[in-house]
């Protein structure tokens, strides 16, 4: 993955780059991942296609940053300070972030919200100079 290659791609549709980061063994990233990051990835309905992408504070698989520089999931995790997962991240380009992360599972019912919430206000901004 090339993150700053796929942020400013997302940027060319209005639409902020969205990391999920997580780890192999984490049973509420899983949960984020199939309920809500899967069908809105594949939802066209929603106009533009969102870009979401995974990153594993867990695995070492390389990855290009948002400076184009390589690095590794995992160093890219500790770099971006991801202690706790599931984290979700709202990225515009080169890294600039767009709304707060969404940390934890916080409350399932509301979960949705809590996404939806997040992208609308990374897309406002992501117009911003």
């Amino acid at each position: 993955a090339d993150l700053r290659a796929e942020a400013a791609a997302a940027a060319r549709t209005g639409q902020p780059l969205i990391v999920i980061y997580s780890r192999d063994d984490c049973r509420f990233c899983q949960t984020i991942k199939r309920e809500h990051l899967g069908p809105m990835a594949a939802d066209t309905q929603r106009g533009k296609r969102l870009m979401i992408r995974e990153i594993g504070q867990d695995r070492d698989t390389p990855l290009i940053d948002f400076q184009g520089q390589p690095t590794t999931h995992a160093a890219f995790a500790t770099r971006e300070k991801i202690k706790l997962v599931p984290v979700v991240a709202f990225y515009g380009p080169n890294g600039r972030k767009l709304a707060e992360p969404i940390v934890g599972a916080r409350l399932p019912d509301f979960y949705q919200s809590y996404l939806d919430d997040a992208i609308e206000q990374a897309s406002r901004k992501l117009k911003q100079p």
